[in-house]
């Protein structure tokens, strides 16, 4: 039997995978065909879950509380330690203020529409930051309970969509080649992205505790949750439109009207709009939580109310601030993510366990020994260089 803890950290990684960027996986993959996406996405689901196993075997050795801060300097050095953080705080800062620029955007909207006022977008990212910062700032058992909510709510949307989408998926389009060998190589860092979770793992470890088994079951459940719903809403999306149709669509609004108008239904506008605020909600979460843990062991902080308000403003002031006032310098860092997320999930476990084995071969060991090890590093480098390709136009930008 699951307990409430391990259910929760379940959600928790399921939650921040399930981030909006699942609704941009159509879009990145539409001139792969079904069956290349299918095999890129089962691969990165593969590949994440088995560098999420290689933070455990790292954890195990280490203090319940330590976060990627503590065993980079434990393991590799200050060097090490300062690639960790640079990596961390980057990606997150990012995330953070393009949850907090979208999301504020989206709440601004709905307050104008329930209120009948002119209210400015910066209220609402003002707003989105006060309240996520204060339940984060409660605790991990507050963001667990939330996230529950929220994520279940999330699964009923999904449901439904599928329930009203399913009949129009016609078999003949899921069977559609790549239209271009180039685009494959591009797809990979935005599949990867979308299962990005590594950030929380250390909170997780410091509310589940260093119960390895336990550990490794919220890793490989929570993992396979994201890779099953990916699977099923490919399906979906690539089943309904041609392939020309679904390359044509071009962004997110233009998908959801393309679907609206084949199912005949203002229904999936709704279901879409609600998945993507409690996908957003959810993701921020799970990022923020991971921050807010980070930042607290770096700078020593005590577990009380003073010391962790403090956390919440090292966490959540700077974004705000971006988000704010230069909300286009972190919208383009965010198409750097792929790289700082490379770094944080498969090269610093990667070094970390490399490392570790050398001392110690005692205690839990990931299967596929040094050749694993290469093998997820040769990923990275892939991953990191499909991105720098795309960036310089070497082979076709997505959307």
């Amino acid at each position: 039997m699951l307990n409430n803890k391990t259910l929760g950290s379940m959600l928790i990684v399921a939650g921040t995978t399930i981030g909006a960027g699942m609704l941009a996986l159509p879009i990145a993959s539409a001139g792969l065909g079904f069956t290349t996406s299918l095999i890129l996405i089962i691969a990165t689901w593969l590949l994440m879950t088995y560098t999420a196993l290689l933070m455990l075997e790292v954890h195990q050795f280490a203090n319940q509380e330590a976060t990627l801060n503590t065993l980079a300097k434990q393991i590799l050095g200050t060097k090490g330690q300062y690639i960790a953080n640079f990596s961390m705080v980057f990606l997150f800062y990012a995330l953070c203020a393009a949850y907090i620029a979208g999301g504020g955007s989206q709440l601004q909207e709905k307050l104008s529409n329930l209120t009948g006022m002119d209210i400015a977008p910066q209220i609402g990212s003002v707003l989105l930051a006060i309240t996520v910062a204060t339940i984060v700032a409660l605790g991990t058992s507050t963001v667990d309970k939330l996230n529950r909510v929220l994520f279940t709510i999330k699964i009923i949307v999904l449901a439904s969509l599928f329930f009203v989408l399913t009949p129009y998926v016609h078999g003949q389009h899921l069977l559609n080649m790549p239209i271009e060998q180039g685009l494959i190589l591009s797809a990979i860092p935005v599949i990867f992205t979308s299962f990005g979770f590594h950030g929380s793992i250390p909170s997780i470890v410091k509310y589940v505790g260093l119960d390895i088994k336990t550990l490794r079951r919220v890793m490989i459940a929570g993992a396979a949750l994201p890779l099953t719903i990916y699977v099923f809403w490919q399906l979906l999306s690539q089943g309904i439109m041609a392939q020309e149709a679904l390359i044509q669509s071009e962004n997110l609004q233009g998908l959801v009207s393309s679907i609206s108008n084949i199912a005949h239904s203002s229904k999936v506008h709704t279901f879409v709009t609600i998945f993507a605020d409690l996908a957003l909600a959810t993701s921020f979460l799970g990022v923020s939580l991971g921050l807010f843990d980070f930042f607290a062991d770096a700078f020593k902080q005590n577990n009380t109310g003073m010391d962790r308000a403090k956390t919440a403003l090292i966490t959540f002031l700077p974004p705000l601030g971006f988000a704010l006032f230069y909300p286009q310098g972190f919208i383009m860092a965010l198409g750097y993510a792929a790289i700082a997320l490379v770094v944080l999930a498969i090269f610093l476990p990667v070094a970390m366990v490399w490392q570790q084995r050398k001392e110690n071969t005692s205690g839990y060991q990931v299967r596929g020994g040094n050749l694993g090890l290469a093998c997820a590093g040769l990923c990275g480098v892939l991953i990191i260089s499909a991105q720098c390709l795309q960036m310089f136009g070497f082979i076709p930008a997505l959307g």
